[in-house]
Parts: C-alpha cells; sequence; structure tokens
C-alpha cells in the first residue's frame, strides 16, 4: 500500500460505496452534523415481520428465552432485601453461526441476492465475518472476509485465528491485515475490483436485522412473565446492537423498556495502537468501539453512523476485564452455560444492575455469542499474561486500569460498573470537537443548532438540551 494508492481509494470513497450498497448517503445529510437517520432506516423496505421471515427461512432467530434461576438467587443473596431483579438470558449462540450476527448478515446477504450481486465483502475481526460467511453459503454467493488480524510482530489474537478458520470453513476468502488504516483500505480496493455487495456491519440492513431481537426479547417476556422487561443490557461495541434492539423493543410495544449499553473499560489503551493491539483480552464490545463509534463522525463505510446509539440509550456502563471473566465462570457453573466474553459483558453489568432493581423487576442479557478455543478464558489469559505481559491478580480493585494488568473479583460484592454520562456524549460540540476540524466550529454552530446549544465548555451537556442534538 502507497501513499498514492491510499488517496486515490479515499477520494473515491463515496463512489465505491454507493455503487457496493446501492445508498446514496449524502441524501441524508441535514447540515454538518445533523443527519436523517430514521430516512435512512426507511430505504430497508421490509416490515419487522417480513425481516424476521427471512431470517427464520435462514435458521436465524427464534432463539431460546431461559430464567437465569441460580443466579438471580445468588445475587439475592448479596442484595438488599426485597432487591435482586429476576435475570432472564436470551440465548444467540442457538444462531447458525453461533451469534446473533447472523440476524445482521441474513438481511444483507437477502439484499444482495435479490440485486444480483455475484458476492460480499466485509471488513470485520470478529463474528460477524463467520455470520456473512454462513448466510452467503447459504445463499450461493461469494464471500470475502477481511480481518485487522496481528500486530506489527505478526502475532494474531486467538479468538480473530478461531474466526478466520470459521470464515474459511464456510467457504469464504479471508484477508488478514495487521492494526492500522490497511482494514478499510483493503475493503473499498476489494469492493472496487470485484463488484461485490458491502454487506458492512453498519448499513441500514444490518441494523433492521437486529430489530427481530428486539421483538423477540418483547415477545418472549410476555409469556415468560406477563410484561415486557423492565432492563434489558446490550453490550455495546459499534452501536448496531443496542440500535437495533431498542427499535426492535419500541416496534413491539416495549418502549418503557430501559435499555442498557454495557462496555468493557480499556481505558489505557489504544485501539489503533500497533503495541497496545494484543494487551486487550477482549476484540469487541469495549470501549476502543464504543467510545469512538458512539461520539465521532464517519468512524465508518456508513457516514455519520456514528452517533446514531444516543438516540436509543437509557443508559451507558463500563464493566472490567476481570468482572467479566468472573461472569462467564459464575454462568458455566450455575447455569451449566458456556459463552464468550461479548455476551458475558452484558452479563457482569446485569448482575450489579439486578441488585439495584427491585426482586419483582426483570432484567434481560443478550448473551450475544457461542464460546470457543480462541474464546475461552483460559486462551485468552494465557495470551494475556503469557505472549503479552499482561499482568493477572485476584482481588478486588475497580479502579486499576486494564494495562499493566487487570484482577479478577473473589466475591459478587466485588462486582461494579462505571455510569457514562450519555448527556455528555450526546452534547454537539462535544461530538463535534471530536469528529470536525475546530475551524469549522463557527460555521456549524450558527447554522446546525439551536442557539442556546452553543456553549464554551466541553461540559456543555449540563447546560443544553440532548434532545437538540442533530
Amino acid at each position: 500500500m502507497t501513499v498514492d494508492a491510499y488517496t486515490s481509494i479515499f477520494d473515491r470513497r463515496d463512489e465505491i460505496l454507493r455503487r457496493s450498497v446501492g445508498i446514496d448517503y449524502e441524501q441524508y445529510r441535514r447540515g454538518i452534523l445533523a443527519w436523517d437517520y430514521e430516512a435512512l432506516m426507511g430505504t430497508v423496505v421490509y416490515s419487522v415481520d417480513e425481516a424476521a421471515r427471512i431470517q427464520r427461512e435462514r435458521g436465524v432467530g427464534g432463539t431460546p428465552m431461559q430464567e437465569a434461576r441460580n443466579l438471580t438467587a445468588l445475587m439475592r443473596e448479596v442484595s438488599a432485601p426485597g432487591h435482586g431483579a429476576r435475570i432472564f438470558v436470551k440465548d444467540e449462540a442457538a444462531n447458525p453461526s453461533g451469534s446473533f450476527k447472523d440476524r445482521r448478515a441474513s438481511l444483507s446477504i437477502f439484499e444482495a441476492r435479490q440485486r444480483g450481486y455475484g458476492g460480499v465483502i466485509a471488513a470485520t475481526s470478529g463474528n460477524y465475518g463467520a455470520a456473512v460467511a454462513s448466510q452467503a453459503a447459504r445463499a450461493g454467493l461469494r464471500c470475502i472476509v477481511v480481518q485487522e488480524a496481528f500486530d506489527g510482530r505478526g502475532v494474531g489474537q486467538p479468538e480473530i485465528l478461531e474466526k478466520a478458520r470459521s470464515c474459511e470453513e464456510f467457504g469464504a476468502e479471508v484477508v488478514q491485515c495487521s492494526v492500522g488504516p490497511e482494514l478499510f483500505y483493503m475493503l473499498l480496493q476489494l469492493l472496487d475490483t470485484t463488484g461485490y455487495f458491502n454487506a458492512s456491519l453498519y448499513t441500514p440492513y444490518s441494523v433492521a436485522g437486529i430489530e427481530t431481537l428486539g421483538v423477540e426479547v418483547a415477545e418472549d417476556m410476555r409469556r415468560l412473565t406477563g410484561r415486557p422487561p423492565d432492563v434489558v443490557v446490550a453490550t455495546h461495541a459499534g452501536g448496531g446492537n443496542v440500535t437495533g434492539t431498542a427499535r426492535g423493543l419500541r416496534k413491539a410495544g416495549a418502549g418503557a423498556t430501559n435499555v442498557v449499553a454495557a462496555s468493557v473499560d480499556l481505558s489505557g489503551l489504544h485501539m489503533a495502537s500497533d503495541g497496545d493491539f494484543n494487551r486487550k483480552s477482549f476484540t469487541t464490545g469495549h470501549s476502543g468501539f464504543s467510545f469512538p463509534f458512539t461520539i465521532r463522525p464517519d468512524r465508518s463505510d456508513v457516514p455519520f453512523n456514528a452517533a446514531r446509539p444516543l438516540r436509543y440509550l437509557d443508559r451507558m456502563v463500563l464493566v472490567t476485564q476481570g468482572e467479566v471473566f468472573y461472569a462467564t465462570e459464575v454462568l458455566s457453573r450455575l447455569e451449566g452455560m458456556q459463552r464468550g466474553p461479548a455476551g458475558n459483558t452484558s452479563l457482569a453489568a446485569a448482575m450489579v444492575i439486578a441488585r439495584e432493581l427491585p426482586a419483582d423487576a426483570t432484567i434481560v442479557v443478550q448473551e450475544t455469542e457461542y464460546t470457543g478455543a480462541g474464546k475461552h478464558p483460559w486462551a485468552q489469559l494465557e495470551f494475556a499474561a503469557v505472549a503479552n505481559g499482561v499482568q493477572v491478580r485476584n482481588g478486588s480493585s475497580r479502579r486499576e486500569r486494564p494495562w499493566p494488568g487487570h484482577r479478577h473479583p473473589d466475591h459478587p460484592r466485588d462486582l461494579g460498573v462505571d455510569d457514562v454520562d450519555i448527556d455528555e456524549l450526546r452534547c454537539p460540540i462535544s461530538a463535534m470537537l471530536d469528529g470536525l476540524d475546530v475551524a469549522e466550529l463557527g460555521d456549524a454552530t450558527s447554522r446546525s443548532w439551536p442557539r442556546r446549544s452553543v456553549c464554551r465548555t466541553r461540559s456543555c451537556a449540563r447546560r443544553c438540551s440532548a434532545r437538540e442534538t442533530p
């Protein structure tokens, strides 16, 4: 990859993306930051019932919902009298490739085949690649998965390498990159040369595919308890999960359900850093994805997709890596379920939130993925500790940064969450300063936002309305 080649591809980015997915994103722009997300989602012609039918025909959805009674009993032992909500698990590992990402992939692959594309391409290091490869195999389409897999030493994380093998087993070609700007460059280049469909994580088809998950959660809980859940906890990375789930809950008449996003706190590490790439224990569901994708425009191939989760979140919390490993072990030993770290990020948060709620409240956890050789806690801990020098210890220390080490709780009382001020994230000035050139400040504030939202400090969320954010 040369500078000239990189520049040439990115100069044609809009043209390539428009041709590869059939959507002109610019028509939904309403200003420098303002973006008509509802109109963009309107490009999906399938109702949520039609999406569910398409998914059922492809073996996707209809996953089990079960009450985690033993886990609930444990949390009630350490809760105040009358507290300890009932915990339910929506087991998305039952999907064909082993994760909720099959819902995202199914509509994209269906759309690609309807439009006559010969193949599909997805840029992803995790479960979504396997989902796209699985659905493409079923549809008889060619598939290329582009992975950010290695650090500068050529060392790949066990979880990512496992996913590469899974994609290849489904018949996909896997193109692996090192950490840095190469991933998106390779995506654009391959879309340009193959003419394939862009089965991206962030297109409206992908998000609409997750809406069926929100609908099922509401319907399952009505069947089991007579009413929608009080709280749904969803792991938050790029934002598609919380967005699609919340939209589905609303369409199922469960708009009063609180949607909580949970991410792993990776403060002190940088996603794009070659040195930090393999120092994290999880490849997704962490703050290295959730914060950039929540507040900064143009973080992916769908322009201004970043701010969409803020339209739907009631709360956002952070947990530690050690707490996720603890939740993984508790789920295995009390409920007999071995599931991967992405879903157990939500579980770690839910165990804390359950203690805050009365005993007659209900909380649903999305167990979003299977577990396997590369996802198993021991494989991840060995890789982190032995290969990358991460210090792994026992004991409660919620203030300890993930580098140079992390602790694993000894007791459920040691679990906690750190709340994120989502009103601060919704602040338009803060979002702009993180995502735009400061030279555009005056023009942007004068044309795009209400006058009283223009303020002089990064803490302006205390003085301006989140509801007026574009």
